[in-house]
């Protein structure tokens, strides 16, 4: 790393889509040395900042300033099959001018190549070791490792090439519990700036700081993710009571306006009076008359700008408490009795060669799916839902259920949400969906809105309306990844909506705070055959 001091600033910055549609506008930010947490919705530009002081994008107006050099690691990691581990570390060309060096061949070009750099090939062996990835050689290409691995050797790469500011965006996504760790472990020991895009509490648990962005500005939190959440409940708690003073004094102010008035009317009535009863000259009536509109007019303005001040505050204290709308289910027919046979499986055996064995799930179970990536997992939840079929034995559902993968493409793109839900239960009248999709936050316009345009959060939050509000009634949930690419927000949503349901749950997931989070009343591990375990085991880093 340089010793020039590591620093990002983003001055007066704006950008906006090609469309028009603006994303920042005169955004102030700046970040130093330690670990940062970037947090908000879906949608709020965090990984669009990333890329702009990546310099990937370029800002309509202002300035990005980076001292030192910048790595980033995309949310969406594609590699070319045909590379060498080699390759993607960027080492190929020094390790094979160190070979050539090594073989007797002297010439000058050979030791531009590798400059200081002697040890190389050292360093990286030992990092894909620190990785978890000490079994993969440089010499192999990327179509023998799996996707998680592959989000890994980036990585790897990254860390050998010591920049000083690491930029990461959902770098948790598609990893496998074991391999988190490993990347919790790399976070922990990077110094330099960094700042963490994540959806994932354990990881922004290792932060130093909070900068949530939201509405185009940062609000900085010091400590971790769970600090950041006990200060933002202590600030909306406080933002509530200045809610409920606000409207106590808006009607306050109401009341005496009112009472302004009358008094106003009283004395305009009594003036009236005077005036026809002639009892004071002319000239003084007048006068009085006069004084007394100018006072009335007074009067009347001093309260309406109280009033209108006190609507003001009113809206200001509104602003300041965050719209956590929750998702509700409450739909009867999901129900399991306890003991209930849901899901029988007999000497399963998944394609791509997993074996499952024998396994049944009674009443309103909640089964969290674990194992590495490539165990198996998603194979057996579309054996289950009938998508695959088995290489042998047999998957038997004895009640209704619906599986929710990775890829949410449950949804026809064309179509709108109501459309969509409409489609998973066709008795329903167009008032009943929308009614039941108002419980899943889409009320009004929002439930007209194409499947195309909605966000990440969204599409979650429509194609679990579509499967959970299907008839029949779903007594067997399944789903496969679900807090993949959902912000904090949404993940909220989704806990309220799962601790409502009433019927079996099985989910797939390497999120072990999530899965704490929902109720989870057995752990199964898929790893060569579904053997039970606990949440501690699965805590356990392996090699």
């Amino acid at each position: 790393m340089s010793s020039t001091p590591t620093s990002i600033t983003c001055t007066s910055l704006s950008f906006a889509w090609p469309d028009g549609t603006p994303v920042f506008e005169d955004l102030q930010v700046a970040f130093g040395p330690g670990r940062t947490g970037l947090v908000g919705v879906n949608g709020s530009g965090k990984s669009t900042l990333l890329k702009l002081i990546a310099g990937e994008l370029v800002p309509a107006e202002g300035t990005v300033r980076v001292a030192g050099e910048v790595g980033r690691l995309p949310q969406n990691v594609t590699l070319d099959t045909g590379l060498r581990v080699d390759e993607v570390l960027d080492i190929a060309a020094k390790r094979a001018a160190l070979h050539a060096i090594e073989s007797g061949d002297v010439s000058e070009e050979h030791f531009e190549v590798v400059g200081d750099d002697w040890d190389v090939e050292e360093r990286a062996v030992a990092t894909l070791g620190e990785l978890g990835l000490g079994h993969i050689g440089l010499d192999r290409t990327i179509g023998e490792v799996s996707g998680g691995e592959s989000v890994l050797l980036r990585l790897a790469a990254l860390l050998l090439r010591r920049p000083d500011v690491l930029l990461l965006d959902e770098p948790t996504n598609n990893l496998d519990l074991y391999a988190r760790r490993r990347l919790y472990a790399a976070v922990e020991g990077y110094s330099g700036v960094m700042v963490v895009v994540s959806h994932d509490r354990e990881l922004l648990d290792l932060v130093d700081q909070i900068a949530d962005l939201r509405s185009g500005e940062v609000t900085w939190y010091g400590g971790n993710y769970s600090a950041y959440e006990d200060a933002l409940a202590t600030e909306q708690e406080a933002a509530e009571r200045m809610v409920r003073v606000a409207e106590s004094d808006l009607r306050k102010q109401k009341r005496e306006l009112a009472d302004a008035q009358v008094k106003l009317a009283r004395r305009k009535r009594y003036g009236q009076k005077m005036f026809e009863q002639k009892r004071e000259p002319k000239i003084v009536m007048g006068a009085r008359k006069r004084a007394a509109q100018e006072s009335a007019g007074k009067h009347r303005i001093m309260h309406e700008e109280k009033l209108a001040e006190a609507k003001e505050r009113l809206d200001d204290a509104v602003e300041a408490v965050r719209d956590d709308d929750e998702i509700r289910v409450d739909l009867p027919y999901t129900a399991v009795p306890p003991g209930r046979n849901v899901l029988t499986l007999l000497d399963l055996e998944l394609a791509y060669g997993a074996s499952v064995g024998s396994f049944d799930l009674r009443g309103p179970e909640r089964v969290a799916l674990i194992g590495r990536n490539g165990a198996g997992k998603t194979t057996l939840l579309r054996t289950v839902a009938g998508e695959l079929d088995p290489v042998a034995g047999e998957a038997r559902a004895h009640v209704p259920l619906r599986f929710l993968p990775q890829r949410l493409d449950v949804l026809d793109d064309e179509l709108t949400v109501a459309e969509n839900v409409a489609r998973f239960s066709p008795g329903a009248t167009n008032n009943r969906v929308r009614a039941r999709l108002a419980r899943f936050l889409f009320r009004g316009a929002r439930a007209d809105q194409r499947a195309a345009t909605l966000s990440g959060g969204e599409r979650f939050r429509a194609a679990l309306a579509a499967l959970m509000l299907a008839e029949p009634a779903p007594q067997l949930l399944m789903l496969d990844e679900p807090t993949n690419n959902l912000d904090m927000a949404s993940v909220r949503q989704l806990t309220t909506a799962l601790e409502s349901y009433e019927g079996a749950l099985i989910v797939a997931s390497h999120d072990v705070p999530f899965l704490e989070s929902i109720g989870i009343t057995r752990w199964l591990l898929l790893e060569g055959e579904l053997t039970e375990t606990t949440p501690e085991a699965v805590a356990e880093p392996r090699s």
